[in-house]
């Protein structure tokens, strides 16, 4: 019998076949973390290591800090993972991936009410950080184009964008100006823009709801200005729409609010089939009202993965999961599925903010908001703790809620912000409303908190 059992402890894991996996010797010893092992495991022990481990995450569906799209059908899963092996940029072997993508394209510029004159293009981005660099950049090819030489571009943006804007602008050696922030206003004015824009100004950029506040910039009267701009100076200055989070819900609950390719200086809008698009990340989308906005110099054509194919995105190889994923929504919902799924987001967005409201411990920052969230401040009489302690206290019953400063000029005020998105039901805003109705009242007692490591972030996460 000893002879056996020694024998038996010569084999590997993998020979002794009946083992289970946490039985396994790689569950009693330390696996390198910073340096590839010398010697390989079964797949069964790798893949219950790194699952476990990853169980140290917040659950995706109480995660109401970010706009990110975190479930999604199973027929929806189901094209995502047999799809997950295609390069979208390999055209020539995958041809009818890129004439989804290209219906994909054509079913925005329609929703975005793209003139039917124009001819209008687009592309898939990893998210709508790329899609406004590729934005931007077409608008200062076009503004080189007209400028005399040794000119410098600038760009006008309020404070309240996302951190991508300021990206750009450093980046590709434009000037920012930015319109700062002032407590009470959210949202960049059109005196604002005007006082700052001349003939080499590049573009100016306006946002459809904010992650900040969830408000939207006056997009028509800021056109209305590049308009009159352009018919007395002859300044043809366009206009992009950071529509990151607003494009896939203005169209469906306020189709009348004219924000789009209706403005006739909207020139490019982008948008996250990753956030209320319904997409798992990452997918964002580049619209260009005309072909003619776009630069032939920006498109390289290149033959050596089979025939010539153009490309002008930042990035070259990336899933074509997502952008198959995106069409899956587009035919399983229409208009009719993304209406409603947005009116009921909008709707327990409302039920939240009003039950919040009436608590007698929150202040709403902007009654009238663009997105289905709920951005709100403690009221000044609160003195025991912040939103930052409030923050804390509900991740101790897993919530995950997004507390910041606004931008310069008015980041005296804090907010928390709750996201709501497609899974969040009216049950569970009850569940979320009286559990911050606990954690206020721990608070006030004096419950302490765990607070975060590293500095408060004056940003909020997107």
């Amino acid at each position: 019998m000893l002879t056996k059992k020694n024998n038996l402890e010569k084999l590997t894991d993998s020979e002794k076949g009946h083992v289970s996996t946490y039985s396994s010797r790689y569950f009693k010893e330390h696996i390198p973390k910073y340096e590839l092992p010398e010697k390989s495991m079964p797949a069964n022990a790798a893949y219950q290591l790194i699952h476990d481990e990853l169980n140290m995450d917040a659950n995706p569906s109480l995660n109401l800090a970010s706009f990110v799209t975190t479930w999604m059908e199973p027929e929806g899963e189901k094209i995502i993972t047999e799809n997950l092996h295609k390069n979208f940029i390999d055209h020539d072997e995958y041809p009818q991936t890129e004439v989804i993508h290209n219906r994909c394209v054509n079913m925005l510029a329609r929703l975005f009410n793209a003139p039917e004159e124009c001819k209008s293009i687009g592309s898939a981005t990893i998210g709508s950080s790329e899609a406004i660099m590729l934005g931007l950049l077409a608008h200062k090819w076009k503004w080189k184009e007209r400028t005399k030489q040794g000119a410098i571009p600038n760009i006008i943006f309020g404070a309240e964008v996302h951190v991508c804007w300021e990206k750009f602008a450093r980046y590709f050696d434009v000037e920012m100006r930015v319109i700062p922030l002032e407590k009470g206003q959210y949202v960049i004015k059109t005196e604002d823009v005007e006082k700052r824009i001349d003939e080499n100004t590049i573009a100016v950029g306006a946002i459809l709801g904010t992650t900040y506040s969830g408000q939207a910039d006056p997009i028509q009267e800021i056109n209305d200005l590049l308009v009159k701009i352009k018919k007395e100076k002859g300044w043809d200055i366009p206009l992009h729409v950071d529509a990151a989070s607003g494009g896939f819900v203005a169209p469906f609950t306020q189709p009348d609010f004219v924000w789009d390719f209706r403005l006739p200086q909207v020139k490019s809008i982008n948008v996250s089939g990753h956030k209320y698009g319904l997409v798992y990340p990452g997918i964002g989308w580049i619209i260009y009202r005309d072909e003619s906005d776009f630069p032939d110099e920006l498109v390289f054509k290149v033959n050596y993965l089979g025939g010539w194919m153009p490309t002008y995105t930042l990035n070259f190889s990336c899933n074509s999961a997502f952008v198959l994923a995106q069409y899956y929504n587009f035919l399983r919902l229409g208009r009719e599925g993304y209406t409603d799924i947005m009116n009921n987001c909008v709707s327990n967005a409302q039920y939240l903010a009003k039950k919040l409201k009436e608590s007698g411990n929150f202040e709403m920052i902007n009654e009238a908001q663009m997105l289905p969230i709920v951005a709100v401040k403690l009221k000044d009489s609160i003195k025991q703790y912040t939103v930052y302690d409030l923050s804390s206290k509900l991740r101790e019953r897993g919530w995950v809620i997004a507390a910041y400063t606004m931008p310069p000029n008015a980041e005296e005020v804090a907010l928390i912000r709750v996201v709501v998105r497609e899974h969040f039901s009216r049950d569970m805003a009850d569940i979320l409303y009286q559990d911050i109705e606990h954690a206020c009242k721990a608070l006030e007692n004096g419950e302490r908190v765990a607070k975060p490591n590293g500095k408060e972030k004056h940003r909020p996460i997107c």
